[in-house]
């Protein structure tokens, strides 16, 4: 990058200097003109339609840092060769770029792995995982997880549970409960909720604690396929075990008590989570007063309301006065 150069100019002036006649020597303007021609780049790649031309405007810039370095451009250029069923394209690029000086870099490679996974491509995006020692990158539980994630895109029980299981002692990996929470999200969208389940206690074996994300994912999954017994049982055991619930967790519950018709239940809940110092958001405001609607109580919907609209006032009103 231009910024991190040491760059010392020599220039002389005339005496013209003086009287305002603006003089720039050659080797300024050679200085000066070094930014403005790597950052159209930028702006080049944001406007180029044609797939091909794109692909080697890009290419073309593989070690510029102002193209790399910037994730926008580099995203956007995949998910418009992607749009363009140019996969051949996406994936010449970034496997030049593993081969260049960032794809010694674990952060790099977990983007090539994310953005192999977003193009659908998901046996490059596990290459790119299972081959980084060729590029003399060490993997650890960021790129495992990365490779996770592209698998739970279109979540498979079986490659997910294999992977989940296989990979971490092949590669010297120490799993984390992120790990676990993208296996528990790819189950419960599978419906496989006792596979879901399963994966929590085989975190607790490993020594980890579910935190809220894992059960709030549970718990969600449970109210959707009507088994809100368990769902329940599972708020009543994420209570005891010390986790504390988060805005989505309520909203969760809220949306469950809401489909029941349980609107006294949910305004209950409601009222409860500013003692929690949990704040309640327009989300949650909105599901209240539809649950008091679909239960025939107007009135309480308009209360509820009120207070809703209450408090935002409170909030936006003295920041408006300092302003």
């Amino acid at each position: 990058m231009l910024s991190l150069r040491h760059i010392r100019r020599f220039c002389h002036f005339p005496s013209s200097a003086a009287t305002g006649i603006a003089y720039v020597s050659t080797e300024s303007n050679q200085i000066q003109g070094l930014k403005p021609l790597e950052e159209p780049a930028l702006v080049k790649l944001k406007s180029e339609r044609d797939p091909e031309k794109l692909y080697n405007l890009f290419k073309a810039n593989a070690t510029n840092r102002l193209v790399i370095e910037n994730r926008f451009a580099f995203e956007d250029t995949v998910s418009r060769l992607a749009g363009a069923g140019r996969l051949d394209f996406i994936e010449d690029l970034l496997e030049h770029q593993k081969t260049l000086p960032q794809g010694r870099r674990e952060g790099f490679i977990v983007r090539i792995i994310m953005l192999y996974g977003k193009a659908g491509m998901t046996k490059q995006a596990l290459d790119t995982f299972f081959n980084m020692d060729l590029y003399g990158c060490k993997r650890s539980v960021k790129s495992f997880n990365a490779a996770l994630q592209v698998l739970s895109f279109n979540p498979d029980l079986h490659t997910i549970w294999e992977f989940l299981h296989d990979a971490p002692s092949k590669y010297g990996i120490d799993i984390d409960a992120v790990s676990f929470n993208i296996a528990i999200k790819s189950f419960c969208e599978l419906g496989i909720l006792d596979g879901a389940y399963m994966a929590m206690r085989e975190m607790e074996k490993s020594g980890l604690t579910p935190d809220v994300v894992t059960y709030t994912t549970l718990i969600s999954a449970l109210y959707k396929h009507e088994r809100c017994v368990i769902g329940n049982g599972l708020w009543n055991l994420m209570v005891l075990k010390g986790c504390k619930p988060n805005l989505t967790t309520f909203n969760v519950r809220i949306q469950f008590l809401v489909n029941r018709r349980r609107a006294w239940d949910a305004n209950d809940l409601l009222l409860l989570m500013p003692k929690l110092q949990v704040e309640p958001d327009s989300i949650t405001y909105n599901m209240v007063i539809k649950g008091f609607f679909l239960a025939r109580f107007p009135d309480m919907a308009e209360r509820v309301y009120t207070a809703m609209h209450g408090l935002y006032e409170k909030e936006v009103v003295p920041k408006l006065g300092h302003s």
